[in-house]
């Protein structure tokens, strides 16, 4: 098992950049500590009481990895973009987070509308719905 994750700067805001780059020599090969011992496990007692500290039942540590790619794709973010910064493998674990985001199918439904306003197809849709009523 690997204890290191490998992170560029191309997939990190600066804000969390800063938050790493201050936390370098706290520790001679990791990045979180508390006081002075590395963080090995994030789901840990401390976690716990933290949660049950304000009140937060039913919350898991990937939770907030839910909650990450969930604002993304309610920025705007496209589902491909997401894919690469989650380092998700396959397309198809994003896909759950397409529904956020459905605007992007608006285009797609309007162009049966734009092709109904012309004439010729009008005159054409409406005796077939009068035929298909009586």
């Amino acid at each position: 098992m690997c204890n290191f994750i490998y992170l560029t700067a191309d997939k990190l805001t600066k804000p969390a950049v800063n938050i790493l780059t201050q936390q370098i020599g706290n520790h001679p090969i990791r990045i979180f500590t508390y006081k002075g011992s590395p963080v090995l496990k994030a789901s840990t007692r401390a976690w716990r009481l933290c949660l049950k500290r304000v009140g937060i039942e039913n919350f898991r540590w990937h939770d907030l990895r839910h909650t990450w790619a969930s604002w993304h794709v309610q920025a705007g973010t496209p589902l491909h973009v997401l894919q690469e910064l989650g380092g998700w493998a396959s397309f198809q674990m994003v896909q759950k987070y397409a529904h956020l985001a459905p605007e992007h199918l608006a285009n797609y439904a309007d162009r049966l509308d734009d092709n109904w306003h012309n004439s010729d197809t009008l005159e054409n849709v409406i005796p077939i719905k009068n035929k298909l009523s009586t």
